[in-house]
């Protein structure tokens, strides 16, 4: 009776069988072209990438662990690998935070949606376009550099500029000193006297336009305390006059500062008026040296040197905030949408301030966002190239070079040692995996 009464039951799972084999084939048949393209543009690259930072730079030697070695003692690489530390610790953070900041502060504004657009609006900007973008606004000069634009203007908000910075004293007619400042009378002055302090360098378009045609020093004394002079721009119009003398059509230097010098002390100081007369009033009875203070001629303030080798790595991780900082907002927005409101509520029933609130309930129950938000960035900071690329200038790249960069540069962009490249970016890939693993990982145990 045995037999018989297994066979129907045989019977019944051999058709089982038979479609969930079917189901097999069928899904093998599916995900085989990605497994194929998968190999052949993942795996195959990491072994022979592997196997190839075994060789020299021909490719002909065997050098075995030579190149990793050569990675701990070349500082090119050395500067890319503290570059890259540099990005993983401070990018993540700067980014969750401020996407935190900014998913909270959202749901208190009421045009919300439109704010959540506008700052997730620069993901959709490339790479290259936001490098080309910022290359452009962190320009040293402010009539192209945004950001320059704006330090100038409030610098010189706060500060007078220079009066006139392409001024020079014209040699042998009575003025020393160095290109820059200070320029100094050759002969000294008693009160009651006065002197002539004519300068060239400085172009028509250059002048103020309360300028007026310069007044000759006066031949009659200015007082028995006092100097009196002109400052004046020593050029008339088509060459006409002669040098050391006030000639009409010369203008003089209005707001030009002017001080009276005895024994390396100032003694008493003055600013020239519109048609560039000067006096220094309220001298004791002495000899006084008459000078112009380099801050006359100083060069204006042209605003910071971003793209200079100290500020580099700080400006391209700007760069970098700008564009995914709406990224992390709208992932931490999500995050914040699922927090419990009865929770909330509650704290605040107990009379919790909203800081409270922040810090001990919206933080903690947004941990496992904020974790796999700041991983994520992690690993998509150690791949940064673009910006790094295109952002820091030739002169100042090796200053701002991460391992992504350093790993073409060496290879393709003129080192020519795919040996060393290939180490490079091996080393880059066991220094990704820990942290897609851990993603990984917390994907799946949120999903459980």
């Amino acid at each position: 009776m045995a037999p018989t009464a297994t066979a129907p039951a045989r019977a019944a799972a051999d058709p089982r069988r038979r479609a969930l084999a079917r189901k097999r084939r069928l899904a093998v048949a599916f995900v085989l072209p990605a497994l194929l393209l998968l190999g052949a543009l993942v795996v195959y690259p990491v072994f022979f990438s592997f196997g190839r930072s075994l060789f020299d730079a021909s490719g002909d030697r065997f050098v075995g662990a030579g190149n990793y070695a050569a990675i701990l003692q070349d500082p090119a690489t050395l500067k890319a690998i503290r570059n890259s530390t540099i990005w993983v610790v401070v990018a993540p953070t700067l980014l969750t935070g401020l996407g935190l900041v900014l998913a909270v502060l959202t749901e208190k504004v009421r045009w919300a949606t439109a704010f959540k657009l506008v700052l997730f609006l620069p993901m959709a900007v490339s790479f290259l376009a936001a490098g080309i973008i910022f290359r452009l606004a962190y320009e040293q000069n402010p009539d192209r550099g945004v950001l320059n634009a704006v330090a100038v203007g409030i610098h010189d908000t706060f500060e007078d500029t220079a009066a006139y910075p392409t001024a020079r004293a014209r040699e042998g007619h009575g003025l020393a000193g160095a290109p820059g400042g200070p320029y100094s009378t050759e002969r000294t002055v008693r009160p009651g006297g006065s002197v002539g302090l004519g300068l060239v360098g400085v172009g028509p378009d250059a002048l103020p336009a309360a300028a007026k045609p310069a007044s000759a020093p006066p031949d009659t004394p200015g007082g028995t305390d006092a100097i009196t002079g002109t400052v004046y721009l020593d050029f008339a119009p088509g060459g006409a006059g002669t040098p050391g003398t006030v000639d009409p059509g010369e203008k003089g230097l209005p707001g030009m500062k002017v001080e009276a010098v005895r024994g390396g002390e100032v003694a008493a100081t003055a600013t020239a008026a519109a048609d560039g007369t000067f006096r220094l009033a309220g001298l004791a009875p002495g000899e006084y040296t008459v000078r112009l203070p380099a801050a006359n001629f100083a060069a204006p303030y042209q605003g910071v040197d971003w793209l200079g080798p100290a500020l580099i790595t700080p400006a391209v991780i700007g760069a970098y905030l700008w564009v995914w900082t709406g990224f992390a907002m709208v992932l931490i927005g999500a995050g914040l949408a699922a927090i419990p409101r009865d929770a909330l509520e509650a704290a605040r029933m107990d009379g919790a301030s909203e800081g409270q609130i922040f810090r001990k309930i919206t933080v903690p129950l947004l941990a496992p966002v904020l974790t796999v938000v700041f991983v994520t960035l992690v690993i998509n900071v150690m791949k940064v190239f673009d910006l790094v690329y295109i952002i820091a200038p030739g002169p100042v790249q090796e200053e701002a070079n991460v391992l992504a960069t350093r790993m073409w540069l060496v290879s393709f962009g003129g080192g020519n040692d795919q040996g060393l490249g290939s180490a490079l970016s091996i080393v880059l890939l066991l220094l990704v995996v820990p942290a897609m693993v851990f993603n990984i990982r917390r994907f799946r145990r949120s999903g459980t």
